[in-house]
């Protein structure tokens, strides 16, 4: 049986104040249920067999696919497009490939989307920190510590609106929502030629908080003014550049191509352009409709209509810990806990 922890003192700090009337806000005053991952999570070990888990997934209607043994790489023809919650599938993938990897797509697909605290490069933790401070990080549905040192911080999606994955390299947090996926305990990475477990640290048993995954990216990585065109020729060639690096890219695509095309857009280059040049990266299994749709998204968001000005909360709350949900120097636990807030 695992521990279940009260922790009534941090419940503070996913209110906001309230005078602010956001979208967001709004949504917050409807209980959020559990969906159906959190409570597999919770029954998983430090350490147990992973085909248990991925069956134990797709009993409870959560899509799963095998992923390279060691890595995040699937190891089916369309990646994360055939996720799928049908047992016999998953028994006949963990038969070929027992030691798999557990993907699960995030977004709608499977209920939830995730932070991607990192510590290669920039310092994650001080950017989740600095969002916290500002009121855009709700209460999560649970925390999983990944095998490198990082956060996976997982939120219900949005039933309502699409959350497209984006990545915000400069502040070293990614979003992983829909056209994404992540690796979910017990799967294991080889690190430094050692194998190390995602764990879960913290579930919550309580009502979790949407999060609204743009405002935290334009918090994140705000997005420059686009240049005013000149008169000389600009962006064809570029556009013709990404297109190329992009077709030899094998995983992440989606993630690489919305990237890439926002950087299209800060330069001025026209929708048209972006278009033409980067449908020639189009695979079998990356196909025209879902190029179109992220170029699409990625130009919206850079230059989208304009809104009301509203204002950023912002709080005073110590950034050591947000949420009282992880600390960065908290060390690995063997068992979840579980908050009542």
């Amino acid at each position: 049986m695992h521990r279940r922890f009260t922790w009534g003192e941090a419940a503070h700090v996913g209110r906001r104040k309230e005078n602010v009337a956001t979208r967001h806000e709004v949504r917050r005053t409807h209980a959020t249920p559990h969906d159906a991952l959190t409570p597999v999570l919770l029954r998983v070990p430090g350490r147990g067999p992973v085909s248990a888990a991925a069956h134990d997934l797709a009993h409870a209607g959560v899509p799963v696919l095998p992923c390279v043994p060691g890595a995040k790489r699937p190891l089916t023809a369309r990646g994360f497009h055939d996720a799928s919650a049908d047992p016999r599938q998953v028994e006949a993938w963990w038969r070929r490939w027992p030691m798999a990897n557990i993907g699960v797509p995030t977004g709608r697909a499977s209920g939830v989307v995730v932070v991607d605290v990192d510590v290669h490069g920039p310092d994650g933790y001080v950017s989740y920190s600095r969002a916290a401070r500002a009121g855009l990080l709700g209460t999560p549905l649970a925390v999983v510590r990944t095998p490198t040192g990082g956060r996976h911080v997982y939120f219900p999606a949005d039933p309502g609106d699409e959350q497209r994955s984006w990545q915000a390299g400069r502040a070293g947090v990614d979003f992983r929502g829909d056209g994404g996926y992540i690796i979910v305990p017990p799967s294991l990475r080889w690190v430094e030629g050692a194998t190390v477990a995602y764990r879960v640290e913290a579930i919550n048993s309580g009502s979790a908080t949407p999060l609204d995954a743009q405002r935290l990216r334009d918090f994140l990585d705000p997005r420059p003014t686009p240049r005013p065109r000149t008169g000389e020729p600009v962006g064809r060639e570029d556009a013709e550049r990404l297109a190329g690096w992009l077709g030899r890219q094998d995983t992440d695509r989606n993630l690489k191509l919305f990237w890439a095309a926002c950087r299209l857009a800060e330069g001025g280059v026209p929708l048209t352009d972006a278009l033409d040049a980067v449908l020639t990266a189009a695979k079998s299994d990356f196909g025209p409709r879902e190029i179109a749709a992220t170029v699409r998204s990625a130009y919206r968001t850079v230059r989208p209509r304009p809104q009301p000005e509203r204002s950023t909360p912002m709080r005073a709350e110590s950034s050591s810990a947000p949420h009282g949900w992880f600390d960065r120097d908290a060390t690995t636990r063997t068992e979840p806990r579980t908050r009542e807030l």
